[in-house]
């Protein structure tokens, strides 16, 4: 392995690329879905979003098991076994020609998917010499947000130009199979397992220590799973704006970026709750803003809040998360965070969608905002000591 302290090492690059392919095929088709769902099978509101959610479900079922796996297994056969099941699924929406069908082929590829994000993450950390882990567990996600920042725009590019999903499926299918192609390729160092012979507990699939950071990862999540799967319908029917949600996702994902750039000088000297801290109130303004000031110009200037505060507020909460478990439970670590972030966006979906049918869009966005405040509230009052009590790198603030 090329680690020697060097941050870019080629396993590093190649992770990065295969976190990028994930999530590029994801979000090509994602703000979209809602539209392909009505248009093509007749899916009214509340239907859209039960289909939605049971993508996430899955990826909820799943990561837990997942994470135990990853800590539990040679990790490199994990990631590619794992990466070949979601090339697999990413293809069936091709073939998909009813709503069930369709809707079977969605949930079950949100087991692949999430158990994915656990394994290369956990990867990414494998391949990081320790000394720029913060530093490295930050920069891993400008990825997955260079992916968000252009994934919609050329998916909804795409669609304007050929008015046809087929091409946006088999976009992401070729992507996939890009991703599976480059880990194939990462050296990963390898460790000795410790058969953990205890009782099977609850601590042994969600890292309990690091419950608090959880429940607030999920309050987070709520928020973003609202906005993003109802972002398309409501701009088109509420604001007018037909073609500003490839702007409005871009505009968010350059905002996520630059806070991740500027957000790692902090990361480095381990000022973590500092970085959460601020992103967690510049998000909150953000959605406030979204949602009071129903005009162009609050509609785009929102994006660039929430993005920033996105990106400074993952990062900290991933190295929160990984700072209050032990080596051997990084897989563990990873799938908790991200088993939250799938319940909160599943609920997000879900409620949405619901709300939506019963009421109207202003009155999601509206519970969308209530709680992505309690959600900085929350980290206030007791996430952010609940780690200082716990965490087991003394450097970390």
């Amino acid at each position: 392995m090329d680690n020697n302290g060097k941050l870019w090492n080629s396993n590093y690059n190649k992770v990065m690329v295969t976190n990028f392919c994930l999530y590029f095929a994801f979000y090509i088709t994602m703000p979209l879905l809602p539209i392909y769902l009505s248009e093509h099978f007749g899916a009214t509101k509340d239907t859209i979003g039960v289909v939605l959610a049971g993508y996430t479900l899955a990826a909820l079922l799943v990561r837990p098991f997942s994470g135990y796996i990853v800590d539990s297994f040679n990790r490199r056969k994990v990631l590619l076994l794992c990466l070949a099941a979601n090339c697999l699924f990413m293809g069936s929406y091709l073939v998909a020609g009813s709503l069930f069908l369709f809707t079977l082929f969605r949930t079950l590829h949100g087991g692949p998917f999430g158990a994915c994000t656990v394994a290369n993450s956990t990867v990414a950390i494998d391949v990081l010499p320790p000394n720029r882990r913060n530093e490295g567990i930050g920069f891993y996600g400008l990825s997955n947000n260079i992916a968000t920042a252009i994934a919609p725009s050329i998916g909804i590019f795409i669609y304007q130009q050929t008015g046809s999903f087929e091409w946006l499926f088999w976009i992401a299918f070729a992507v996939s199979i890009v991703g599976l192609v480059c880990d194939s390729m990462v050296d990963v160092p390898l460790k000795e397992i410790v058969k953990n012979k205890s009782k099977i507990s609850l601590d042994r699939f969600l890292l309990t220590r690091g419950w608090m950071i959880g429940i607030n990862v999920v309050l987070v999540g709520f928020c973003y799973g609202v906005l993003s799967n109802y972002l398309a319908i409501y701009g088109k029917e509420k604001l007018g704006i037909t073609n500003g949600t490839g702007t409005y996702f871009l505009i968010l994902s350059s905002g996520l970026i630059a806070s991740r750039l500027l957000g790692n000088r902090t990361l480095k000297k381990g000022l973590i709750t500092r970085n959460c801290g601020l992103g967690l109130m510049l998000s909150s303004f953000g959605y406030g803003l979204f949602v009071f000031c129903q005009n162009p110009v609050g509609y785009y200037i929102s994006a660039l809040l929430i993005g920033l505060g996105n990106g400074h507020l993952w990062p900290a909460f991933q190295n929160m998360m990984i700072g209050v478990a032990h080596h051997n439970e990084r897989g563990t670590a990873n799938s908790t965070l991200l088993t939250s972030w799938d319940l909160g966006i599943g609920f997000g979906v879900l409620a949405g969608g619901l709300v939506v049918e019963y009421t109207d869009y202003h009155q999601a966005f509206l519970l969308m905002f209530a709680i992505h405040c309690l959600a900085t509230f929350l980290f206030c009052l007791k996430t952010k000591a609940a780690f200082m009590e716990r965490k087991l790198d003394q450097k970390l603030s």
